[in-house]
């Protein structure tokens, strides 16, 4: 392709009766130069991007055909024919490309935009004049392939397994509603909305999205759990994606709102966020196929990419700016297998790791975090490095901790990296073969309101962590209004690292002398027990008991009503427990221990059989009862 020595747009001259032009043709026409391969490449990507709709042919074949146009115009730059008006540079580049679907806002851009026409036809120079060196940068950047992406396959696969992961998030929190927020469990639900409509009036319902507020009892929060499984294999088989995934956002929201603290964690504002966004890459029909689909919508996979970057880069940056000793000097990791919420047996020979692997793994984790998701905002080498980088940091905390749904979830967003043209060696034929039928059209349509909401939103959320506070104005208090929905959130998780381990053993008596201990399903206990894998599953109250170790009594509320409850000896909140030492009655007093737990040495281990080792470290609750009837 010849590159620019003019630009503009030039009126076409009134044909001659004589010589007739052809200029002014029903169809536009691109004329470049077919004797250089970086010019038929990327002539290549542009017919592909537009079709039928615009014409192109060599200037060395086709110049006879304009004798208007002087040959050092049609050797200095590809000249756009269009039958009004004659373009060429990069200003022929960006109306060839408003033939394409979803691409106009580009030559929009230059025409508006101060300084963008200036900026793209001092580009487009450039290049003109080193075009050596960008064939080289193009085939590094994308491949010797320059047909456009399509992530036709790519969008199934990652809604597929958006449903899948719906559905551990729902099962897994069905088994264990009750005793958590149930009537009988630990913090009620209709307690709960009681209290915040008697705080807040009507502003409750605007704070506490949720369709509990129809019918707060245990059967409606079964409902909703079973509600959502069943909904979630209907998108795993593809049936009416669309509005099956607006409802379990909906029913997952609800589920949010009305778990209080058991559902604060990031995977859970996670999940909403991408299943929120989601909704607008869905098809809309009842059952779609993939030879019939359209292309998915480019601004809803790329506000999907959005917030994989987010959740990336922001999880490196807190940890930089929380002034926590421990990760600037890279030595977090010494300590972080050892006391995160739920370690695997992997986790404790990671621990055992020398300190000077620990740091090295530390600053990988940094440049992964903070360098690989401006690889994913690139072409598609880059992006695919980048993608690479990503996933073997999220299979790495898969093996050495238990993050519920977490790493599924962010392995679903990095699927949207690969276009169908990477997924042909993974996948069936039948799926890579298979062309999308047009553009997304309307489609895209709802999600531009969507798109300046997040933008804004995640901008702010981004700016949040260098400044303090929001800035002040309608936007910003727009913004707070839309965060009870979890439609754009901030993330990072362990800014601040623990260094210890303070574990909360329960025990209760009959006669306040024999103590026995409760055993919990997953957290440490038995210093024998081996660490084991419990994800995608989220056993919740073993997690808030991590998190309670780290307060006091005082400061979790909802420990004295877990306490509480045990002495009643409720079912519900006894099915989260392992292991209940008062099988026949309740004891009559509880109390709380206070153990710092530590990962056994290689020696201990092969000496003990013991995966840890724990010494009391004082009461954490002092002794509890309830008052006699009297």
């Amino acid at each position: 392709m010849s590159w620019p020595s003019t630009q503009g747009q030039r009126p076409i001259p009134p044909p001659s009766r004589a010589s007739p032009s052809r200029l002014a043709t029903r169809k536009p026409t691109l004329l470049y130069d077919g004797d250089c391969n970086f010019c038929r490449r990327w002539v290549g990507r542009w017919k592909a991007l537009t079709g039928e709709r615009v014409d192109y042919a060599p200037f060395q074949q086709a110049a006879s055909r304009f004798p208007e146009i002087k040959p050092e115009e049609l050797s200095g730059s590809v000249q756009l024919i269009e039958p009004e008006a004659r373009s060429s540079g990069a200003e022929a580049v960006f109306r060839l490309l408003s033939h394409a679907p979803s691409r106009g806002w580009m030559l929009w851009a230059y025409r508006n935009v101060p300084g963008m026409a200036w900026a793209s036809e001092g580009f487009y120079r450039t290049v003109a004049r080193r075009r050596g060196i960008f064939s080289r940068l193009t085939t590094w950047l994308w491949g010797r392939n320059l047909e456009p992406e399509t992530y036709h396959a790519a969008s199934r696969l990652f809604l597929s397994l958006l449903g899948l992961i719906y559905l551990c998030a729902f099962s897994s929190l069905w088994v264990q509603i009750q005793g958590l927020v149930g009537s009988q469990g630990i913090l009620p639900l209709e307690g709960f909305l009681a209290s915040a409509r008697s705080l807040l009036g009507q502003k409750a319902y605007q704070l506490l999205p949720t369709l509990c507020w129809l019918n707060p009892t245990d059967g409606f929060l079964s409902f909703l759990c079973a509600g959502g499984s069943i909904l979630s294999l209907l998108v795993v088989l593809g049936v009416a994606p669309g509005p099956v995934l607006l409802t379990l956002w909906a029913f997952y929201l609800s589920l949010t709102t009305a778990g209080n603290e058991f559902l604060s964690f990031q995977w859970d504002i996670l999940l909403l966020e991408t299943g929120f966004l989601a909704v607008f890459l869905a098809p809309w029909r009842l059952w779609p196929r993939l030879s019939q689909e359209p292309h998915p919508p480019r601004l809803a996979l790329w506000l999907l990419r959005w917030l994989l970057f987010r959740l990336m880069f922001e999880s490196g940056c807190v940890k930089l700016l929380s002034g926590d000793p421990a990760w600037r000097e890279l030595a977090a990791l010494q300590v972080h297998y050892e006391t995160q919420p739920l370690p695997t047996w992997i986790g404790w020979y990671a621990h055992q790791l020398p300190a000077w692997f620990q740091k090295l793994s530390a600053a990988c984790m940094f440049a992964i975090e903070l360098g690989a998701p401006f690889l994913i905002l690139m072409p598609r080498r880059p992006r695919l490095l980048g993608l690479a980088a990503l996933v073997f940091l999220q299979v790495l905390i898969a093996l050495t901790g238990n993050y519920c749904f977490f790493n599924l979830l962010a392995l679903s967003l990095c699927l949207l990296l690969l276009d169908d043209a990477t997924l042909k060696a993974f996948l069936p034929r039948s799926w890579t073969s298979l062309q999308a039928h047009g553009s997304a059209g309307w489609r895209n349509l709802p999600a531009l309101p969507l798109a300046a909401v997040v933008l804004w939103m995640s901008a702010l959320q981004l700016l949040g962590l260098f400044t303090r506070g929001l800035p002040l104005g309608p936007l910003a208090r727009l913004t707070r209004a839309l965060e009870p929905l979890r439609i754009a959130n901030s993330y990072g998780l362990f800014a601040v690292m623990t260094t210890s381990r303070p574990e909360i053993v329960v025990e209760g008596s009959q006669d306040g002398k024999l103590w026995l201990a409760y055993g919990f399903k997953w957290k440490p206990g038995d210093v024998s027990k081996r660490p084991g894998f419990v994800a995608p599953h989220q056993p919740r109250l073993d997690w808030q008991m991590w998190f309670a170790a780290l307060s006091s009594c005082q400061a979790t509320p909802w420990f004295l009503n877990f306490m509480g409850r045990l002495l009643e000896g409720k079912p519900e909140v006894l099915a989260l427990l392992a292991k209940n030492p008062f099988p026949d009655r309740p004891p009559r007093y509880l109390r709380a221990l206070l153990y710092d737990y530590r990962f056994t040495a290689p020696a201990e281990r092969r000496a003990s059989g013991a995966w840890w080792k724990r010494k009391v470290t004082g009461f954490y609750c002092p002794v509890l009862s309830l008052r006699s009837p009297g």
